[in-house]
């Protein structure tokens, strides 16, 4: 009986290592069991058959601890088949148990359980830090999902006592170590693994006993213990974690600067064109390119977008353009020491690239950031910009600078650094500085996406601050506000209540509100100090700050380095959240526009202001080219005809009428030769070039401005005089032109011989039309003097004045005195003025002299020109004693030879100004076309002041809502990619 039970006994353990082995699958041989097992109660078994298997000699050396050598068990030889033993079993087993290898295993099982017991007691007291989680910043948390401290920790605990071993699954890991080893060892070891778990929770629960005893007497001390020490290991823990906090920032510093040195890696191998593939823009500038045309289309049609972008405000000097500087990683602006620097908006477009370089939007220029030459370089061109935009008068702009700043490393995002806002108007400030501060200010943060950036002078009484009020009006709910409190170290210096500075991060101060709170340093006020040296002093404060040891501040409320992130994630929210609600608007808008110019413009292309320049311009310089289609002939007419006209009251006046006068022939031409000298020297050429310059103009002019008939557009009127004027001011004729010109005319006056009747008569022709313009021009003059005659008097009822009644009479009195004498000289002598004044006072009109002579001087002068007039038909049968020199005639017709010498220069200088006009002036008259059309391209107020009108700002609406379209398209896509 004892024997059966025996048996079951051991055929259930081996079922039990059948069922958990797992390296084994099917049953279990029988030459495999136990050796107990097997001697017992398999001789029974059907499948028994007495063999005799070869006799293992020795065991190879094993343990759970591997490293422990055994020595070899000799072991007595086995007799097959059913023989009952008659030995004391109990006592081998405890021998074998109490073996120093079992000892050594259960002290370290004992002691394993032991030390989790103590652990999990020490566990229970320390306090619930749950509340104090926030002391750790969210990166801690972010790294603890990638990084599993407590799963390491807790290996390498169980590792270094060896209990690894024994936590494992029963049948793989407790024996893990010992795979090499023969099947038998292997199978005679778990068939042991049972006796020690039983061993060990005998100890566990002996342990456990003790433990309970124990408990109730140390519970109360233990508790007490506990209340005193709780403040002691709170203050010791956020310590800890403050120094842990510091020490995961140094680690992500690390990993951020290998980050940012493996990137720029990748970007200047991407640069250098390695991988042989076009790079596409990022996202940060097709956004800001979307900004950029928004910026200008704004400006042109006073319309709005509600982009998201960062609008940085602040009173004066609270510290603006540092923190700017910090989230950019560079010294970019202008500074001074309390004055106005920020005059006009600043666009900062923030970008990653392999270089930390910047450029601004209308110049390819790139400043390298690293160089401090490239960075006073910028600092001074940002500051001619600003000066540039400020208008007379002024003191701030509201035009926009764009600059781009690419470096790696750098968050994505778009900032607007805007002027400080001020409480006073100071000296050298224009009147309305403070309004006009204002209203760029609140046209920035009016937009519903747009995230302020409220920086606060944490070194000033709070109460001082103009901003914060200006904040809570344009967000009064604080859901896109962003408050940052500047120059922490002094305000942690001057101010006696540190409590102060807390209840500024939590919001209870001020009544704005924001999304976040943070607390910076840029700084100790030095201009020269460098990024990272500023940097360095903020961390280095922070670490040191009983603000943050305190837990007035949370750790993920301070430095710039959280600001800039926290600032980035919110303007990408913002962005994905109101992006493709904007390009839905445009949409919308792009559809009436559309509509609009169907219904006015049908048969009109929609040509922009550019493309309608073009047109213009090309339609301009056809028209200059048409000038040197003109015929020679034309231009010969219109200029000898146009000298003509500005000469011949010269001609006439000084030097016809002073020769005609003389006695004889001989002093006629004497005198006709040294005045046409003096002419010729001093006047004539510069009368000539001007007289062509003139012409150039008018007839430059007519094909401008004449009317091309249905294809004739009156929206280019004004650039086309605009072009004129401006190419005619900036239009000199050839320095060189008169000094050639006057050898030419020179010489042209120098000739006398007229070679052919026909010469002669266009001549006498030519004098007798000169006469007669001169003397119809003499008898308006008299007939102004005197007033109407009878008839018109009597037809049109006009009369005389007392004026005109004098001259009347005085010219009556003269004309009696040319009849007496019909060759009276051209002036009158004294007696004579006293005889005609005599006589009219006789008849009761009271004349002075001056008048006497003036009236002299139009009636002789008709009195000449008739006389002239008939000596010239007297002249028409004269070329034959012309040709005979005048001997013996008393005909002398040298008046006829003058104007025909004057005619010939008129016809010479004609030819010499079309020369010049065709072969020179024309051409540089078409350079200076092009220049100004040049000059107006690029110039878009005059192209805006020249091209107005709705047809125009129709097709320029269309033309910017479409573009606006298509880069919103194209950056929603790219954006919906990045996802």
């Amino acid at each position: 009986m004892w024997r059966l039970r025996r048996a079951a006994v051991a055929c259930e353990v081996c079922q039990s290592l059948v069922k958990h082995s797992s390296g084994m699958k099917g049953s279990l041989p029988l030459q495999k069991l136990h050796l107990v097992s097997r001697s017992i109660y398999h001789l029974h078994h059907p499948a028994l058959k007495l063999q005799r298997p070869q006799l293992r000699t020795s065991f190879q050396q094993f343990s759970s601890l591997t490293n422990l050598p055994l020595c070899k068990l000799k072991l007595s030889p086995i007799k097959y088949g059913y023989q009952p033993r008659r030995y004391f079993w109990p006592a081998r087993l405890a021998a074998r148990l109490l073996k120093l290898r079992y000892l050594i295993l259960g002290s370290a099982v004992g002691g394993g359980y032991t030390a989790k017991k103590t652990f999990d007691q020490w566990k229970d007291m320390i306090p619930d830090l749950s509340d104090y989680k926030w002391i750790v910043p969210d990166i801690v948390w972010e790294i603890d999902e990638y990084i599993d401290f407590g799963h390491k920790l807790v290996s390498e605990v169980i590792g270094a006592s060896d209990l690894l071993l024994l936590l494992g699954s029963p049948g793989e890991t407790a024996f893990r170590a010992t795979d090499h080893g023969s099947e038998s060892d292997k199978h005679y070891r778990k068939g042991l693994l049972g006796e020690l778990i039983l061993l060990q929770q005998q100890i566990q629960e002996h342990e456990e006993e003790a433990r309970r005893a124990t408990g109730q007497y140390n519970t109360s001390y233990v508790q007490q213990k506990r209340k005193v020490s709780d403040k002691e290991k709170i203050d010791q823990l956020q310590e800890e974690l403050l120094h842990t906090q510091l020490k995961y920032q140094r680690i992500l510093e690390r990993l951020e600067k290998e980050n940012k040195e493996l990137r720029k890696l990748v970007l200047q191998k991407d640069d250098k064109g390695i991988h042989h593939r076009k790079l596409k823009k990022s996202l940060i500038d097709m956004y800001s390119e979307v900004l950029d045309v928004l910026s200008d289309y704004d400006a042109s049609y006073n319309t709005q977008d509600h982009l998201p972008r960062v609008v940085v405000v602040g009173d004066q000097s609270a510290g603006k353009t540092s923190v700017l500087e910090m989230i950019a990683q560079a010294r970019i602006f202008p500074r001074g020491s309390g004055e106005m620097m920020t005059r006009s908006p600043v666009k900062v477009t923030l970008s990653e690239g392999p270089h930390h370089v910047a450029l601004f939007k209308d110049s390819s220029r790139e400043f390298d950031l690293t160089k401090e030459e490239d960075l006073a370089a910028l600092r001074h061109e940002i500051e001619l910009r600003m000066r540039k935009n400020v208008k007379e008068g002024c003191t701030v702009s509201p035009e926009t600078i764009s600059l781009n700043v690419k470096g790696p490393g750098l968050q994505r995002m778009v900032l607007v650094d805007l002027p400080g806002v001020i409480s006073t108007v100071t000296s050298g400030m224009a009147p309305d500085t403070k309004e006009t501060i204002f209203s760029i200010s609140k046209a920035y943060m009016q937009n519903p996406n747009a995230i302020i950036l409220c920086i606060q002078d944490g070194s000033v009484d709070a109460e001082r601050s103009i901003v914060t009020d200006l904040v809570s009006q344009m967000d009064p709910h604080g859901r896109r506000t962003i408050f940052v409190l500047t120059k922490v170290d002094l305000a942690e210096k001057n101010v006696t209540s540190p409590s102060r500075i807390q209840q500024i991060i939590e919001g209870k101060l001020f009544p704005m509100k924001a999304l976040g709170y943070f607390a910076v340093v840029t700084g100790k006020g030095n201009s020269s100090e460098s990024i990272e040296a500023i940097r360095e002093y903020e961390e280095e404060f922070f670490q040191n700050s009983k603000l943050l040891k305190t837990s007035m501040l949370k750790a993920h409320q301070v430095t710039t380095r959280n600001l800039s992130l926290a600032v980035s994630d919110c303007f990408w929210k913002m962005v994905r959240e109101s992006v493709e609600q904007q390009a839905d608007s445009f949409k919308a808008t792009r559809f009436n526009l559309e509509t609009e110019w169907k219904n006015n413009y049908p048969r009109l292309r929609e040509l922009d202001r550019n493309e309608l320049f073009e047109k213009a311009k090309n339609e301009i310089l056809d028209e200059v080219i048409s000038l040197s289609q003109v015929t020679p002939k034309h231009w010969e007419e219109i200029l000898q005809q146009s000298l003509w006209e500005r000469v011949s009251t010269h001609v006439i006046e000084n030097i016809y009428l002073p020769a005609a006068q003389t006695m004889n022939s001989g002093t006629f031409n004497t005198t006709v030769d040294i005045k046409l000298k003096q002419w010729t020297d001093k006047q004539l050429p510069n009368k000539a070039v001007e007289v062509a310059w003139e012409t150039l103009q008018e007839e430059f002019s007519r094909f401008m401005t004449e009317p091309k008939g249905k294809e004739h557009d009156d929206i280019f009127d004004k650039l086309k005089e605009a072009v004129k004027e401006e190419s005619i001011k900036r239009h000199k004729w050839n320095d060189f032109a008169e000094d050639s010109l006057r050898v030419i005319q020179h010489n042209a006056l120098e000739d006398r011989s007229i070679s052919d009747k026909q010469q002669w008569d266009a001549a006498i022709y030519f004098m007798e039309e000169a006469l007669q313009a001169r003397l119809q021009d003499t008898e308006n003059a008299i007939e102004n003097m005197i007033g109407p005659d009878w008839k018109k008097r009597w037809l049109y009822w006009k009369n005389r004045t007392q004026e005109q009644c004098v001259h009347n009479e005085t010219k009556n009195e003269l004309e009696k005195m040319l009849k007496c004498n019909e060759e009276h000289p051209a002036y009158l002598a004294s007696d004579e003025i006293t005889t005609v004044r005599k006589n009219l006072e006789s008849r009761g009109v009271a004349v002075d002299p001056g008048l006497i002579k003036d009236t002299w001087h139009q009636v002789y002068r008709r009195h000449f020109l008739k006389t002239a007039l008939n000596h010239c038909n007297l002249c028409r049968r004269g070329f034959y004693y012309y040709q005979r020199h005048f001997v013996d005639s008393e005909l002398e017709c040298n008046d006829v030879v003058l104007f025909w010498r004057i005619q010939r220069m008129l016809a010479i200088t004609a030819n010499t100004l079309r020369q010049q006009l065709t072969n020179t002036e024309v051409r540089r008259l078409e350079k200076n076309v092009k220049e100004v059309l040049e000059d107006f391209a690029e110039d878009s107020e005059k192209k805006v002041k020249l091209l107005t009108g709705k047809r125009v700002q129709l097709a320029e609406d269309l033309k910017k809502v479409r573009e606006i379209q298509e880069k919103l398209d194209a950056f929603i896509e790219a954006l919906h990619q990045e996802k």
